[in-house]
């Protein structure tokens, strides 16, 4: 099972930064997830939250304006030499930054596939127009679709993100059962599951062949898959 640090080592140190991911490779992370939003000035970068308190909307403010632990995406993506990376495009419909042109998608999807380690990315999102747009625009790249619960229709879901050419599902590992991880594979998807930091959940997963545990202790992780 791959374990991607979620946000980096982010019970170490300040999530999303460079500290961060250099800290999950030292805890053995094959992995790491991050977030990607933009700037006013189109520049990328990684955070989670669309706001940075006492500053504001991301959106609405130019790179300079970024405190200095907010590192741009490419800064971010050599942080983690040695490990892939899933690129979370954060284009949420109940966010004041919702992409409604996916020009985050088509820009991280330029950049992404303009680098020589474009092999080690995985792009994924919430919203399965902003991966379809990055499947137009850089089919090589690997996709995945986010949700949280694909219940009450597990299976009409699963169906769709096989049939758009996706390769995995990542749902929130409360929503995982060795049934969801059998029928995801009998289509042809990976499980990459969220957030998980129980090594007892973690070995569990593990059993019912989850691909990847995504996760904000990657050391925990790694000594309860021995």
């Amino acid at each position: 099972m791959i374990i991607a640090a979620h946000r980096g080592a982010s019970k170490a140190e300040r999530e999303n930064t460079v500290a961060a991911f250099q800290r999950a490779r030292a805890m053995g992370a094959d992995m790491v997830e991050l977030d990607v939003r933009r700037c006013a000035d189109g520049a990328l970068i990684v955070h989670h939250d669309a706001s940075i308190a006492g500053l504001g909307p991301i959106v609405a403010m130019n790179r300079d304006a970024l405190p200095s632990y907010v590192p741009d995406l490419s800064v971010a993506l050599d942080a983690c030499v040695g490990m892939d990376v899933n690129v979370e495009i954060k284009s949420d419909l109940d966010e004041l930054d919702y992409d409604v042109d996916q020009w985050l998608a088509r820009k991280a999807a330029e950049l992404l596939l303009s680098r020589s380690d474009a092999h080690r990315m995985l792009v994924s999102s919430f919203d399965f127009d902003t991966i379809a747009v990055v499947r137009s625009v850089a089919p090589l790249l690997r996709t995945g679709f986010l949700c949280t619960r694909p219940q009450p229709d597990a299976a009409t879901l699963i169906s769709r993100v096989a049939e758009a050419g996706h390769e995995a599902l990542h749902p929130l590992h409360l929503a995982v059962n060795r049934a969801l991880v059998e029928a995801a594979h009998a289509a042809g998807l990976r499980v990459n599951t969220w957030t998980v930091d129980d090594p007892d959940r973690i070995r569990e997963l593990a059993s019912w062949g989850v691909d990847a545990v995504i996760t904000n202790v990657p050391d925990v992780a790694r000594a309860a898959l021995g």
